[in-house]
């Protein structure tokens, strides 16, 4: 069968400087060097466990080789062309240096809808359609979306891409079913460790709506997925990816490959990303009722009658090290960001290796310094409560909220979430079933904790 190798950048690494890179692009995309990035990530595919040790999940990190992004192209109705094949950025063993996007402002800027980190999962899916259900934040009048695959062995072949209104469980709304391409065809190969961008294509997205991206995967060599979802998805055999029911369908709660729907929308004043560990993942917020605090962020943008982006870099069990290894692919390469929060990774460093406060500040001030050199707000949030964090977690939200943290602004949601008479636990309106995660209406607090006026 007949592949189509979408445009590749060649990348020679200079270590520390950044990149230096040679663009065999055929396009008119304007290239970003990447900042040099380094860290240790917490876990690999054998798994770790949060700090409740409440669940075993693949871990934070992974080899994926640094690179620079390329702006996909010229404006135009759908954003213009795409099929951007590049190396994905970030990985959180210490070998990647990351790149960053050169995305343009205004009108025919791409912004995040939705989007989920990627991790390794062991297995893959040839010849299946995959459906997988994703809740947007912003609307928009095109959308485009990304392949990864960041952790698999080997090429990724992958056929028919397409986008539809979600009904219920595997139903789609045919006539609102539209057929992404790369560089125009309907097939794309993206080699182990890099990305592949489709195409925009002219679809009306909703916000806070249900959007199903439908595929099927030719081959696979291993799994690149983000794998608590914390959302049924389907799989059916053969391709049948325009079916208006996946019949039969198999099911799980990782999304696979496809982890970032793109928006365009000339009212959208960014995206924010939402940077954290297993609460900001989801962790007992419920599956398939989008409960997730950034989720509930989300609503509450929409309703001050503001288009920002909401995108969910949650990674469970991850620490301020797979943070950092994987800031400039998860944070930095998505497209229109302008403010991240960093939120509750310090949580497992506390509970498992007990690091001083201030190690850890210093790890979370690398991260604000690459992102004030791309022109993103940092945005500080506090640790929820958790008596087995003591007392690190305490002192760095007292260092958080000191005059020379850097934080560009903070997010207080220890306050909005603490039992007043010992802040050392939850509310009990928070709701916390094991003492370290929230519950949906403890998320719903979290969110409140965030003061719109910082998104300026």
């Amino acid at each position: 069968m007949k592949t189509s190798l979408a445009r590749v950048l060649v990348v020679s690494v200079a270590v520390a400087t950044g990149l230096s890179v040679a663009c065999s692009d055929t396009g008119s995309g304007k290239v970003a060097p990447g900042s040099g990035g380094s860290s240790v990530g917490s876990g690999g595919s054998g798994g770790a466990v949060d700090a409740g040790g409440s669940k075993d999940v693949p871990g934070a990190g992974g080899g994926g080789a640094g690179g620079a992004v390329i702006d996909p192209g010229s404006g135009g109705s759908t954003g213009g062309s795409g099929g951007v094949t590049v190396p994905d950025a970030g990985g959180g063993d210490g070998s990647g240096t990351g790149g960053a996007r050169a995305d343009g402002g205004g009108s025919n800027a791409w912004t995040g809808t939705w989007a989920a980190s990627p991790q390794g999962c062991g297995g893959g899916a040839n010849g299946r359609t995959l459906r997988l259900i994703v809740h947007t934040s912003i609307g928009g009048t095109s959308a485009r979306v990304r392949i990864s695959n960041t952790f698999g062995g080997g090429p990724l072949q992958i056929r028919d891409v397409h986008v539809a209104e979600r009904t219920t469980g595997s139903s789609i709304d045919v006539a609102t079913d539209k057929a992404l391409t790369f560089n125009g065809q309907p097939e794309v190969t993206v080699p182990a460790r890099m990305f592949a961008e489709s195409d925009g294509t002219v679809f009306a997205v909703k916000p806070l709506s249900d959007v199903a991206i439908s595929f099927f995967v030719v081959a696979s060599s291993g799994g690149t997925c983000h794998a608590a979802a914390w959302q049924t998805n389907y799989s059916a055999a053969g391709n049948v990816v325009s079916s208006a029911t996946l019949a039969g369908a198999q099911t799980s709660t990782s999304w696979s490959y496809v982890l970032n729907l793109d928006v365009l929308n000339p009212a959208a004043e960014g995206a924010v990303v939402t940077l954290g560990a297993s609460i900001t993942d989801g962790f007992y917020a419920g599956t398939d009722v989008n409960k997730r605090w950034p989720n509930y962020l989300a609503t509450r943008v929409v309703m001050a009658n503001r288009v920002i982006g909401v995108l969910n870099h949650g990674i469970s069990a991850d620490g301020v090290g797979g943070a950092v290894g994987r800031f400039d692919r998860d944070v930095l390469s998505q497209p229109n960001v302008k403010w991240v929060i960093f939120s509750d990774n310090p949580i497992n460093d506390f509970g498992r290796s007990r690091p001083s406060a201030e190690s850890e500040l210093q790890q979370i001030k690398g991260m604000m310094a690459k992102a004030k050199a791309k022109g993103v707000k940092f945005l500080c949030s506090t640790m929820t409560p958790y008596a087995g964090a003591e007392p690190g977690r305490t002192q760095l939200n007292a260092l958080l909220r000191g005059a020379d943290s850097g934080c560009d602004g903070i997010v207080p949601m220890d306050m909005a979430t603490s039992d007043p008479a010992n802040p050392m636990r939850w509310s009990a309106a928070a709701n916390s079933p094991d003492g370290l995660h929230p519950g949906p209406s403890g998320m719903e607090m979290m969110a409140g904790a965030v003061d719109l006026a910082l998104f300026k």
